[in-house]
């Protein structure tokens, strides 16, 4: 039995009663019995409502699921486009934006990180929050001995 139905047999006890309508009692009685016949359509209502929104939430988090799906399974594929990339001999490699391993000296913590995380020259180290320094500036000094390099100090002294 749901609510309106309750209500509907309390109602139909108390019109079997044959209460004189004119007495105060019996007023607040139905006043108590007509305020629960409203609650319970209120909340009929509500229940439709919540079935409804659970539905749409449903598909939303199904179409969620679809596209994480679709954008972050694509970003783990072999450049081959095979199903089962284990036959695979190279692992998928971005040549446009590789990735170092870097060890952090805190932690000895091994993390991926990309060329632009380095060339920033710093980067928080995610598993104990050490900052990991990148310092580039002596990779370069011994470059100007030779006549083909192409560094900023090289190109001015040829003009």
């Amino acid at each position: 039995m749901n609510l309106t139905e309750k209500i509907s047999y309390i109602k139909g006890l108390a019109e079997g009663l044959g209460l004189d309508e004119s007495k105060a009692e019996v007023k607040v009685i139905n006043a108590i019995i007509d305020l629960l016949d409203d609650m319970a359509l209120e909340v009929t209502d509500m229940e439709d409502l919540y079935d409804e929104l659970s539905a749409q939430v449903d598909e939303i988090d199904q179409d969620l699921a679809t596209l994480e799906s679709d954008v972050y399974d694509d970003d783990m594929d072999c450049e081959c486009d095979c199903d089962d990339c284990s036959d695979c001999d190279d692992d998928f490699t971005d040549d446009e934006n590789p990735f170092y391993e870097v060890t952090c000296g805190a932690c000895n913590q091994k993390i991926n990180v990309s060329e632009d995380v380095l060339l920033e020259g710093e980067i928080e180290c995610p598993n104990c929050g050490e900052l990991l320094e990148f310092d580039f500036s002596g990779l370069f000094d011994d470059c100007c001995d030779d006549d083909c390099c192409s560094c900023s100090e090289c190109s001015e002294d040829t003009e």
